[in-house]
């Protein structure tokens, strides 16, 4: 990134042609959408369908995790529109109009059309269409199918599953390309619009981590509090693993140091193994602030509008393709890219205005959703009386001690 910044700027001839490398991953990014989208959004939404089957713990996990990650949500898009870091921003895509069927508020006659678009004409087609919605219509259904196939569809499941280990696979060659990436689009944006492009991406950066941290301060240390924790004991008695985390930009290299201090604290065993594994595809908070953020900043910085009710369904689609992110490192760049697929206004190209920030923004992710998910663990454990909150303030005491 910093390469790319100097080459932009003192030789802005040689990195106004630097673009390709910043496309061609974009290119390689968006070529892994569709079947990472299905495959994790199946896997993860059939197996909501056994969690649920689990019963009270699992039903009370389903719950906190849809209700904490909108709050995520809404709590990114209100911070977005509140400071507007992408206005006057100018990027290297052209001001978009939205269609007139969508940029009029919505009325039974454009929402019938709009449903009917995300109706692909063939299952194959769904695939290969630039419409994302298709890919979450296909696979909703599946989702929904699955569980009513005989033995709940288990070896479908396991199949699945590892297709998505595979294209994970996949996608972690291709984030090998990202520093070349990286340089490319930095020096190109650096070249063409001077330091005010990186003043914008800079704003985007500190707007991301005041929401990321409003959002653990306000949102999971008032959990805490009800829970009878404090939040600043409870990440000193996480600070081994929050270095990790912060090392590797990825909340599932402390997976199983988190789950062993959870069981310390007096959390028991099958609820852990249950929350923690199930939040890492469920209960991304900093992930689903970063989606809503950066995709009204792509259209701040485009020059497309976005009123009420665009910014609403924004959030519906979120509420959706946040089911397909995961802790892998990389992963939210690509759930992004999804939901940004499905409002053709905004130019996809305008992901290249984020590549050289994703590191930045990475590691506020994961952060915030190691925090989350371990305040979830405490939270759901007190909801189901396993420990009280005198004996989680002692034994929170005594274990850091």
């Amino acid at each position: 990134m910093a390469l790319g910044i100097a080459t932009g700027l003192l030789c802005p001839r040689f990195g106004s042609t630097l673009k390709p490398l910043g496309d061609t991953f974009i290119a390689l990014v968006r070529m892994m959408i569709a079947p990472i989208i299905f495959c994790t959004l199946v896997h993860g939404m059939a197996s909501m369908g056994d969690l649920r089957k689990l019963g009270r713990l699992g039903l009370k996990t389903a719950f906190y995790f849809e209700s904490v990650s909108n709050v995520a949500l809404l709590l990114g898009l209100l911070m977005v529109n509140l400071f507007m870091p992408g206005v006057g921003f100018h990027g290297h895509a052209e001001p978009i109009a939205w269609p007139a069927s969508t940029s009029a508020p919505f009325h039974p006659a454009s929402l019938l059309g709009m449903l009917r678009e995300a109706i692909p004409d063939t299952l194959v087609g769904a695939f290969i269409s630039p419409n994302l919605l298709q890919i979450l219509v296909v696979s909703l259904i599946a989702a929904l199918a699955i569980p009513r196939l005989p033995d709940g569809g288990r070896p479908i499941l396991k199949a699945i599953g590892r297709v998505s280990e595979l294209l994970f696979a996949m996608l972690g060659l291709i984030v090998r390309f990202a520093p070349f990436g990286v340089f490319g689009a930095i020096a190109f944006m650096a070249a063409s619009h001077g330091t005010d492009a990186l003043l914008g991406l800079f704003r985007l950066i500190l707007c991301f981590y005041a929401t990321a941290i409003l959002f653990v301060v306000l949102v999971l240390g008032g959990i805490l509090r009800l829970c009878g924790a404090g939040l600043w004991a409870f990440l000193s008695y996480l600070r081994e693993e929050l270095l990790l985390v912060l090392g590797t930009s990825s909340s599932e290299t402390a997976m199983p140091g988190v789950m062993e201090k959870l069981e310390r604290l007096g959390c028991r065993e099958s609820t852990v193994g249950l929350v923690i594994p199930t939040g890492y595809s469920f209960n991304l908070d900093g992930t689903n602030i970063y989606m809503t953020m950066a995709v009204v900043f792509l259209a701040q910085a485009t020059g497309t509008p976005m009123d009420l009710y665009q910014q609403l369904g924004l959030l519906l689609v979120a509420i959706i393709t946040s089911q397909g992110a995961t802790g892998v490192a990389g992963s939210g760049f690509i759930v992004l890219a999804a939901t940004l697929e499905a409002f053709p206004a905004i130019p996809i190209a305008s992901l290249g205005l984020l590549i050289g920030i994703d590191h930045f923004m990475s590691v506020g992710r994961a952060v915030t959703n190691f925090i989350g998910n371990a305040v979830a663990t405490i939270a759901i454990s007190r909801w189901e009386r396993e420990l009280d909150a005198v004996s989680l303030r002692r034994n929170l005491k005594s274990v850091s001690a």
